[in-house]
């Protein structure tokens, strides 16, 4: 090895020494000083070497921050911009641990040193990375401490695991859930909480969609509670608007079937390293931890398994085969269609005809999977008309349990609010008591803290007294709205549901879940006609055939019968005429519009008729040009005869433009020999207008 004195030249003296310092975490900061105080005397060995103490510059940005990665090193990312400029003759660092805990950071550390030519110094000694010796050194050094991070993180990681399988681990519990005094797991002592988490089982079970409940507690005014994590009240049990990732997170979590887990989700790190940034869920067989029973809960393990399966039906994201709950849109056969070809769910795609919505039922496995084809496409407007024929026809057995089920249901609900608001009122009078007792304790001296306990008093006193106020008026509210207007719909469905059916006041959500309630589903083929089996809920089946729907230009096509007599018309009249003799005879377009020249014109260039214009021209009709010219006069002569009668002109367009019948051989105007105009050419009359030619004569 070189010698101390070969190694520190007066080249590296006359750049700045960096001393690094780092501790990993903010506790070894505060704890472990020893090894800080260790860091900053190296500054003394630097001034020892050669270096003045003003070129000796600290860097000690990064206490605190762990060395597995660069990433949030700020000070360690300074160092190596400083070593690549060539500013830094000798880096210091108490050991190689302290500069890096990752080899390839280590690694791209030593290269910049060898290039610029700097020094690295720890406790035992000087190296010059430049120098194969140093550097294998460095680099074994810097293999052996990302090794010692390895093994710390094992062993941390491993008495974690241990600890998790025996279900001895405390994390964090979700909402409902507390530690006692022996750290086990209890339901939360607070019995509006429960009654919270258990109506987010109750109406799910019911409704099956997380945005039911989300406008189900927003329209009923209710709250769910939270305790935040993070903030001014941390820990602190809150009353917050619910939010659909709420429920998301509590129907997904295996605590409120009363089962320890642990290692549900694998986190994914950074490619630059560092912590990891994302988690990715794993199969249950791959948890680290699962045991059953472990605590109270607040649904059966078969129920959370049963709420897994129906959100996984649920999602979004794979329309292609799964069930989905009523949403908007007409479409009756919302997750219930079933493409005959590969049996597979059929997606919903919505476009306007005029001003309807209307559904399409289609099944898209091979254009998404496969970028094929689709497999099939269905018009959904006859298929949800015969839907809707069919539930009229059939209805009528199963009405009674249909609007009983409903009845219940509205109860059931309505009694659940109702003591969830009550709680609310025993929780603002618990909190009034609280506040009395505060005052009655204090000492009569002390008026001041006296004064402020009064006011709150009163304050809880207020909120006790509008707590009331709402609980009577949404109960009041309640009860007029089932007693009146629901009662007699509930009714009235089991003596008039087709009048229901097709009221347009009914919600097409409510259509959709009557449909989902008797129907189990049903299986579209398509050929010449759409074949629909249709299979209800027990066990019973219907096969219909239904029409397919017509394409939008079949749809407004115009009558053939309206068509002949526009070819039939026009043998006589303009577009315009034609249309108004249409008119008056009552008939209408393809869409129902009356006729305009623009409209008759469309249909005749669509449908390849005849222009009135060369039907005169087949006639041997001929133009004002060539009038003039069999007769041998001008243009302005042609025009004269035609005002005079002479002439017999056809008008063949609404612009006033006329064909002419040729005058027979005896005709006096054959005779008559005219000259133009004097003044005035060929070319120039050409251009003379009617109007103009009238004016002039």
């Amino acid at each position: 090895m070189m010698e101390l004195g070969d190694k520190v030249t007066a080249v590296h003296l006359k750049r700045t020494a960096y001393l690094y310092v780092r501790q990993s975490t903010l506790r070894q900061v505060v704890e472990h000083t020893e090894s800080t105080k260790r860091q900053y005397a190296l500054k003394q060995r630097a001034v020892s070497l050669g270096w003045r103490v003003e070129q000796v510059i600290v860097i000690d940005s990064d206490l605190g921050e762990s060395g597995a990665s660069t990433v949030d090193r700020d000070g360690f990312q300074k160092l190596v911009a400083e070593v690549s400029m060539g500013r830094a003759g000798i880096v210091l660092g108490l050991e190689v641990s302290r500069l890096a805990r990752n080899s390839a950071d280590w690694h791209r550390l030593l290269e910049i040193c060898a290039f610029n030519d700097t020094l690295i110094l720890d406790e035992d000694g000087v190296y010059n990375p430049s120098a194969f010796n140093d550097r294998l050194l460095l680099g074994l050094k810097g293999t052996m401490s990302e090794a010692e991070l390895h093994v710390m993180r094992m062993r941390m990681i491993g008495g974690v695991l241990t600890k998790a399988r025996r279900g001895e681990l405390c994390p964090l519990l979700p909402i409902g859930f507390v530690y006692d005094d022996e750290n086990k797991v209890v339901l939360d002592p607070d019995q509006q909480v429960q009654e919270s988490v258990r109506l987010i089982f109750s109406l799910f079970r019911r409704t099956g969609s997380a945005y039911a409940l989300v406008r189900h507690f927003r329209d009923k005014g209710l709250l769910f509670p939270s305790r935040p994590l993070f903030g001014p009240n941390r820990n602190e049990l809150l009353w917050v608007p619910l939010q659909r990732s709420t429920i998301m997170r509590v129907l997904n979590n295996p605590r409120y079937a009363g089962a320890y887990f642990f290692g549900r989700t694998r986190g994914r790190r950074r490619p630059e390293g560092g912590r990891p940034n994302s988690s990715k869920p794993v199969p249950k067989e791959q948890w680290h931890a699962l045991i059953r029973e472990a605590h109270p809960g607040y649904i059966e393990w078969e129920t959370y398994e049963g709420n897994l399966k129906r959100l996984e039906e649920n999602c979004r994201a794979h329309p292609i085969h799964l069930k989905v709950p009523p949403r908007e849109g007409p479409a009756l056969l919302q997750g219930l269609a079933i493409c005959g070809n590969c049996g597979r769910r059929m997606a919903i795609r919505y476009h306007w005809r005029g001003a309807e919505l209307v559904p399409d039922y289609l099944c898209q496995y091979q254009t998404v999977e496969k970028l094929e084809r689709a497999c099939m496409s269905v018009p959904g407007a006859n298929v949800d008309n015969a839907v809707s024929a069919l539930l009229m026809e059939a209805v009528t057995p199963v009405a009674l349990e249909v609007s009983l089920a409903v009845q219940q249901e509205l109860l059931s609900r309505l009694e659940e609010v109702d003591q969830l608001r009550l709680k609310q009122v025993e929780r603002a009078r618990q909190e009034a008591n609280l506040a009395q007792r505060r005052y009655m304790q204090v000492e009569p001296e002390n008026r001041l803290v006296a004064d402020t306990l009064e006011a709150e008093w009163n304050r809880r006193l207020q909120a006790l007294a509008e707590a009331r106020l709402e609980y009577e008026r949404q109960r009041s509210l309640d009860r007029q709205l089932l007693d009146q207007e629901k009662r007699e719909k509930i009714m009235a469905l089991v003596y008039d549901f087709p009048r229901i059916w097709k009221d347009p006041g009914t919600p097409v959500r409510e259509k959709k879940r009557l449909v989902a309630m008797m129907i189990e589903d049903v299986t579209l083929t398509r050929g010449t006609e759409i074949t629909m089996h249709v299979r209800f809920k027990g066990g019973l089946t219907r096969t219909l055939s239904v029409p397919i729907a017509l394409n939008a230009w079949k749809k407004y096509m115009t009558a053939p019968a309206v068509l002949a007599e526009i070819d039939r018309l026009l043998d006589d009249h303009t577009d315009a005429e034609v249309a108004r003799i249409l008119n008056e005879r009552g008939l209408a377009s393809g869409r129902r519009m009356k006729f305009t020249g623009q409209i008759i014109g469309a249909l005749r260039k669509g449908n390849r008729l005849k222009s009135r214009y060369e039907r005169l021209r087949e006639r041997g009709m001929l133009d004002v040009n060539e009038m003039a010219a069999v007769l041998g006069t001008s243009m302005r002569t042609i025009y004269i005869w035609h005002r005079q009668g002479q002439l017999k002109p056809h008008r063949y367009n609404d612009s006033g433009a006329y064909l002419y019948e040729v005058p027979e051989a005896d005709s006096p105007l054959r005779s008559q020999h005219r000259k133009y105009r004097r003044g005035k050419s060929a070319n120039q009359l050409v251009h003379l207008t009617n109007n103009e030619l009238q004016h002039e004569a």
